[in-house]
């Protein structure tokens, strides 16, 4: 009942949309059951009558339906008209929510979840959901409407007769209830296998340069057919169970019509009904067929759009493992003084990543964090903006617990340049602009320049309208990397984390990010994560960190002198280099 709880809150908005709609669908029911109920009053009340009588009534009687039928087709029009915009607005409320609570939800649930598969939630679910929406109330007020109303004045042509038609009925509800439960797993199956194969398209599509870059086309392929093949299974499953469903129902709705006639022609022979009685009878029988005819055909629909919506609730009762805390407070003023106190952490149930960790970075100074992949240098700046929380101890800015203020306030006292970097679909100036939205054109052209990127801009056909293309594919490494720089100085944050923000490159393109960095570093608070040791020799402090935790710490030339780790480092990189540079 929670799920349909939930679900009925959407309606909550359009509440006079729904009950205008539940009130026409009264109308077409009423009136779709009026006309056997005027066929019963000319037939015992008017065609006995002399023909000047009968043309007088008919005449009525065609002004009457005519106007009934007039309202009929403004309630109909309304019904399908505003009720699929209804269905169509609650299928975008839902959609809003899903989104903002994507945006919500925490790296961990993006670390174990595929976007194929949230985008199958996003699009295809909602689809479903949206006509169940629309369709349900309706259908099912309708039914009962027709089903009900035709029922009592079946008992009241023939008492009997009506009992042998319920019983077969109640057969009917039986067989269909049992179809319904087998029904509700198979489309819950179907949305999985469906979410499967979105999900290897889009893996395949996104990496399609490396399936190319191997010739990996016929395995691409291979692994799409095995996703497909399994939605093709659960497809046809379901529309076999499907078949039966029908199918069964279809032979329960002949044993009504053949109830009919033989209780009915027992009942004509034993004088107990009229012949004009059961033709009335039999146009009743229609009117109550139709229903059941409808409320058959609605039980796929039902099932998928219920299946969509609960894995849609499935994600918004999920809740984010980054949680605001209802007293935080905006970091305000902040000079960037950073303090890593006694922290641990581990990922969900994993081994532990950082264990007692103290590390104390002052305002303006920078530090940067060396040691092999797998020591915790990404995990331990990821605590920073609160990607993830700490296990243990606590992660301070200037004496506040990062947790203890608002994460908005806090992000955006961060700016982050990492190695993979992201380009969004659209112009170079929108890619700039991300770092600051309401950004002047002036502010963004100085922060391409300080970026050293504004050059190559201008240089392009377009401009600053250049299209980048899907994540940056116009775009070299280094020209990515530029524009990443160049939207975190626009942003101007206080405190600037760069994670291997040149690890990637070639040298030139290092030399011109290097300058970019280093600009972008003065008077703030930087935590640098380097493999190239060259980049980081005027770092404050290096701390040399592997999974044993900190082995070092110090400036360039105290660890050379120290010469423990990250000698060995520096000597592996550039044995013979400096010699090199000497002459």
């Amino acid at each position: 009942m929670s799920i349909w709880s939930k679900f009925i809150q959407y309606y909550k908005p359009y509440r006079w949309l729904f009950f205008t709609d539940l009130a026409c669908a009264s109308v077409v029911s009423l009136v779709d059951i009026t006309f056997p109920q005027i066929l019963y009053f000319l037939t015992h009340g008017v065609f006995t009558r002399s023909a000047a009588e009968i043309k007088g009534v008919l005449g009525l009687v065609a002004a009457g339906m005519i106007a009934l039928y007039g309202i009929r087709y403004a309630c109909q029009y309304y019904i399908t008209t505003w009720g699929h915009i209804m269905g169509a607005r609650m299928e975008s409320d839902m959609r809003q929510d899903l989104f903002d609570h994507y945006q919500r939800l925490s790296f961990s649930y993006y670390d174990r979840n595929n976007t194929g598969e949230m985008m199958s939630k996003l699009v295809a679910d909602l689809f479903d959901i949206s006509e169940l929406a629309h369709h349900g109330p309706e259908n099912v007020f309708i039914c009962t409407l027709k089903i009900v109303g035709s029922f009592l004045l079946l008992l009241l042509l023939n008492v009997k007769m009506t009992l042998i038609l319920f019983a077969v009925v109640l057969v009917m509800i039986v067989f269909s209830i049992y179809k319904n439960r087998r029904m509700k797993a198979v489309f819950m199956d179907n949305r999985q296998k469906i979410a499967g194969v979105n999900s290897r398209v889009q893996d395949s599509l996104a990496g399609i340069r490396v399936v190319k870059s191997f010739a990996n086309e016929d395995l691409e392929r291979e692994k799409f057919c095995t996703s497909n093949l399994q939605f093709l299974e659960s497809k046809v499953n379901s529309y076999r169970l499907m078949g039966s469903f029908h199918a069964g129902n279809g032979f329960f709705q002949g044993l009504l019509y053949t109830a009919v006639l033989v209780s009915g022609g027992f009942f004509v022979a034993g004088g107990t009904l009229q012949v004009a009685d059961l033709a009335v009878y039999a146009l009743y029988i229609g009117i109550f067929m139709g229903p059941i005819d409808v409320l058959i055909n609605f039980t796929e629909q039902f099932q998928k759009g219920y299946s969509g919506f609960k894995r849609f609730q499935e994600v918004v009762d999920t809740v984010p493992e980054i949680l605001e805390k209802p007293a935080a407070v905006p970091l305000t003023n902040v000079k960037g003084r950073i303090v890593f106190q006694d922290v641990s952490f581990r990922y969900n149930q994993a081994a532990q990543v950082l264990a007692g960790v103290n590390i104390t970075i002052e305002a303006g100074k920078t530090v940067a964090l060396v040691g092999p992949s797998g020591g915790g240098k990404t995990t331990l700046c990821s605590l920073v903006p609160r990607f993830y929380d700490v296990s243990g101890g606590a992660v301070l800015i200037d004496g506040h617990d990062v947790r203890a203020v608002t994460l908005k306030s806090l992000r955006s006292a961060i700016g982050i340049v990492q190695q993979d970097v992201y380009m969004f679909a659209g112009s170079v100036r929108d890619n700039i602009a991300y770092g600051k939205p309401a950004a002047t054109e002036a502010e963004i052209r100085e922060a391409a320049k300080n970026a050293n990127i504004h050059e190559f801009i201008i240089g392009l056909a377009d401009g600053y309208d250049s299209y980048v293309g899907e994540r940056g594919t116009r775009l070299s490494g280094g020209q990515k990397q530029r524009l990443a720089i160049a939207r975190v100085f626009l942003k101007n944050p206080p405190i600037l984390i760069l994670d291997e923000a040149t690890s990637a490159l070639d040298n030139e393109s290092e030399r011109y990010i290097q300058a970019s960095l280093e600009r972008l570093a003065q008077n703030r608070t930087t935590i640098v994560v380097a493999h190239r040791l060259s980049t980081i020799r005027n770092a404050d402090e290096i701390i040399v960190i592997n999974r044993s935790g900190i082995q070092e710490r110090g400036n360039h030339e105290e660890l050379l002198a120290n010469n423990g780790l990250y000698a060995k480092y520096y000597h592996m990189q550039f044995e013979g280099l400096d010699d090199l540079e000497g002459e």
